[in-house]
């Protein structure tokens, strides 16, 4: 007859709780951190006009480029990576940083740049709460007034009565 011996079963549960846990802490950080994070470049052109590129490699988004061709600043060129949670507001050269999300990289970034509201999003661009899809090359130049065409109506629902 074999000695009764508790611990073994103790010490067995332990290793494949802590197995379990390992493996899973491991995925999930994968998981947050394997697209990485938004890449924004604060830069002014030999005019002193601000601008900001925007990139994201694991989206396949790059020279993405927001100007702002009223505004005039000492010449500046300094990148940000927003892989970080950071205490908003955050300052960044041309505004503030109001929201950030880097739990799942890319994640969200909100910018108040120039009384412009910029949003970084995984699925679209946002400019003063319209939506832009992202496209490599794209360019826009925000002025003190809404360049953007409005955003159009909404669609009837279909089989609908006009």
């Amino acid at each position: 007859m074999k000695p009764n011996r508790p611990w073994r079963h103790v010490a067995s549960a332990f290793l494949i709780a802590l197995v379990l846990y390992v493996v899973a802490f491991s995925w999930f950080q994968y998981m947050r951190n394997h697209k990485g994070p938004w890449e924004v470049t604060f830069a002014t052109d030999p005019a002193g006009v601000p601008g900001l590129t925007i990139t994201q490699p694991a989206l396949g988004l790059a020279d993405i480029r927001l100007d702002f061709p009223k505004q005039k600043v000492a010449a500046t060129n300094f990148t940000v990576r927003f892989d970080q949670a950071r205490e908003v507001p955050y300052p960044v050269p041309f505004g503030e940083c109001l929201f950030m999300d880097p739990t799942f990289l890319p994640g969200t970034v909100v910018f108040n740049c120039y009384g412009h509201e910029i949003q970084l999003l995984p699925r679209v661009l946002t400019v003063d709460q319209r939506e832009i899809p992202w496209h490599n090359g794209l360019r826009l130049s925000l002025t003190n007034h809404a360049i953007l065409p409005k955003p159009l109506p909404p669609k009837p629902a279909p089989g609908g009565n006009g």
